[in-house]
């Protein structure tokens, strides 16, 4: 008979680091005035990030993480699923198609369950993003990452969900019982 209690809380096995597949790399090179340029920064230090320009290849939507993850489980579970998504500073940074971030504010104007929606950060056509490395970084790392990819570009032309998609999935959370009050939610709205 083991006389040792059992842990309540037993250690989850860490998810496996995500890293972008080389056509992904392209595909963000793209957004790029200078792709070749990027490409060569990255070829010599993959673990770089990146302040890539808005408007061009993506837009990106930034939410509060908690709502965030919850949007992405309904996106996967009863939805199209996602583009590539990373993880900065308290928020999930949704890679959405170009006109996104102009597009979803008017459209969540119009929806009674708009003030159940945490604000949201839309980067769009004259604004930047700071990118995630390609490669996470290594065990020798000092610090965790400030910045990493929940779901990697792992090709040339990922599907981008567009402002309608986006806007059903934060319907849908919205209306999962979740209140905006539930969230560390920083930065002004779209």
């Amino acid at each position: 008979m083991n006389s040792r209690p059992r842990d309540p809380h037993p250690t989850r096995s860490p998810q496996p680091p995500v890293q972008v597949a080389p056509a992904g790399a392209d595909w963000l090179a793209s957004a790029s005035p200078f792709p070749r340029s990027v490409l060569a920064l990255w070829s010599d230090n993959p673990r770089t990030t990146l302040v890539l320009p808005c408007g061009r290849a993506f837009d990106v939507i930034g939410v509060p993480s908690l709502f965030g993850r919850r949007m992405l489980d309904r996106l996967w579970s009863a939805g199209p699923g996602s583009g590539p998504v990373a993880a900065q500073q308290g928020r999930l940074l949704l890679f959405a198609a170009p006109g996104t971030a102009q597009r979803l504010p008017a459209l969540l104007r119009w929806e009674e369950w708009a003030r159940a929606i945490p604000p949201l950060l839309c980067l769009g056509t004259g604004d930047a993003v700071t990118v995630p490395p390609l490669y996470p970084p290594d065990e020798t790392e000092p610090t965790p990452p400030t910045a990493r990819w929940v779901v990697a570009p792992d090709v040339r032309h990922p599907w981008l969900p567009g402002p309608d998609t986006l806007l059903w999935a934060c319907v849908r959370t919205a209306r999962s019982g979740l209140k905006h009050t539930d969230f560390l939610s920083t930065g002004s709205g779209c």
